[in-house]
């Protein structure tokens, strides 16, 4: 076991994602899927070959930052695994390019769930295991690091709570970190603590979801989709689900698990909060899934009106709910539809701004969660300096008091996070300038940039007026837009924080 925690922080993840092309491999055994079943299997001893011979060539390296180390390997496992995961995909469909298979690894494994496969009946069943396994994947390794690697260095949102440099050392508050020495250490100790909890909770709405009545099989891949915000499915959403509605709000209910990162990892990076009712990321979220429902159920409610259009209690809450889940989930980043989505539409005879939708995604779900976005954190800091300062502009000489740490989210915290959202809005403007270089037009090149880099793929089909498809744009726009998936995954500050000084300091 201790030579293979020795090994860098890449290969290990090889070996993993070799081993994990088992699991369709063994699908297809079972389903008469021969074709996969083989590709995968070839797969996964040609991997594990390369893995070894890789492990062997790096084996004794002792790099002299383990930070920085760690750090590089988490940037390389974004953009070079997809490479290996795109290869027994790209054997598996045998009339597709490599390029839209590396696409569709990279969208997985960033949990994007973007997907360029969108016609019915053109993967297979466990070709669609695949995507949703290695957006598990993808998901399982951001809860890992996030508090292993990202918490010491302050990136990641732990920068808005931090007294120290971004990519510096760890805060002050985080105690219990910095009192690990070897951040090899810490990794394995976060990986034995959280993937049991993961994997756990996935079980739990798996089985939720086939008593629920919905198939294995499909249960299965909501259930991985949905704790790694991937938005995967292999029927399209939601809408043709045999679970109906008891399954969607078991899948409303883990939703939970991206919004705060207390409600898996409370205890475990030395953080002193008081419950979660009291997690201002938490609180910030019932805020925002609560003002954005009632805006848009009021708005189809007024309209149907006047309209005089007789609606039933049933219809009326089944519009509620449709809101209340869809808005939720674009909140997370995952990108599921309610059934019942359409609903209120279809009696008020407006159609709901796709825009609604995409501010939810920009905003995102909790630090250190699998959602992607700007983060609560960072919205909860901006709204609280804010307030501060209109306090200010009424009472000049007012204090404001809330304490050590309330003062620091209000100053250094505000700071840091429009520092983060100014390179968040530059960062769409520079991907939405290069898509439209490539000759995508200005409303799809905005829709498919926010989508990218909050990693939230449905946006693209019910953002814009009219869905978009993937497959339709051209092979550059799909490059610049995997790259933006990477970037969106491991945020710019994270990039940034490679160009420290300090970090390539011996």
């Amino acid at each position: 076991m201790n030579w293979i925690v020795k090994l860098p922080f890449f290969v290990i993840l090889m070996g993993l994602g070799a081993i994990a092309m088992l699991v369709p491999a063994a699908h297809g055994a079972i389903m008469d899927d021969f074709n996969a079943m083989r590709v995968f299997f070839y797969g996964f001893v040609l991997f594990s070959i390369l893995t070894l011979i890789v492990g062997l060539t790096t084996a004794g390296y002792a790099p002299t930052n383990v930070a920085r180390s760690q750090l590089i390997g988490l940037l390389s496992a974004f953009t070079l695994l997809p490479l290996m995961f795109a290869v027994p995909f790209y054997e598996a469909i045998g009339n597709t390019t490599y390029l839209n298979a590396w696409f569709e690894m990279v969208s997985s494994f960033t949990t994007t769930g973007a997907t360029v496969y969108d016609t019915s009946g053109r993967l297979t069943p466990s070709l669609h295991l695949w995507r949703a396994l290695v957006g598990w994947l993808g998901g399982l390794l951001i809860w890992v690091t996030a508090v292993s690697i990202f918490a010491p260095m302050n990136l990641g949102g732990f920068e808005v709570r931090a007294t120290t440099n971004i990519g510096k050392g760890a805060a002050v508050s985080l105690s219990q970190i910095s009192r690990i020495a070897d951040p090899s250490e810490r990794l394995v100790r976060y990986t034995l603590s959280l993937t049991p909890i993961y994997v756990g909770l996935t079980f739990l709405l798996w089985i939720g979801l086939v008593v629920a009545g919905e198939f294995p099989y499909i249960a299965l891949c909501h259930a991985m989709s949905t704790l790694s915000t991937s938005g995967i499915s292999p029927i399209d959403g939601l809408y043709y689900a045999a679970s109906g509605f008891w399954g969607e709000l078991l899948i409303f209910a883990f939703f939970i698990f991206a919004l705060s990162r207390l409600t898996f990892s409370r205890g475990l990076i030395g953080e002193r909060e008081q419950g979660l009712l009291r997690d201002p990321e938490f609180r910030t979220a019932l805020v925002l899934i609560g003002l954005v429902t009632a805006g848009l159920f009021l708005r189809h409610f007024i309209a149907a009106t006047d309209r005089q259009t007789v609606v039933s209690i049933q219809e009326f809450i089944g519009a509620f709910w449709g809101t209340l889940f869809t808005v939720t989930s674009f909140l997370t980043t995952t990108g599921f539809e309610s059934h019942f989505w359409g609903g209120a539409a279809s009696w008020s005879g407006l159609q709901t701004p796709g825009l609604f939708l995409t501010g939810m995604a920009l905003i995102g779900g909790g630090v250190a969660t699998t959602a992607g976005g700007v983060k609560l954190l960072r919205i909860y800091a901006l709204y609280r300096h804010g307030e501060r300062e209109q306090e200010r502009l009424l009472h000049p000489s007012s204090i404001g008091g809330g304490g050590k740490e309330a003062r620091r989210i209000r100053k250094q915290g505000a700071y840091i996070s429009w520092i983060f959202f100014m390179l968040f809005a530059l960062s769409i403007a520079g991907v939405m300038t290069l898509m439209s270089l490539t000759g995508v037009q200005f409303e799809t090149s905005m829709v498919l940039s926010v989508s990218a880099l909050s990693t939230t793929g449905p946006l693209a089909a019910v953002a814009a007026e009219v869905p978009i498809a993937y497959s339709g744009i051209p092979d550059v726009a799909k490059v610049i837009l995997a790259a933006a998936m990477v970037l969106g995954r491991l945020e710019t500050l994270a990039i940034i924080a490679l160009f420290n000084p300090e970090i390539w300091r011996g």
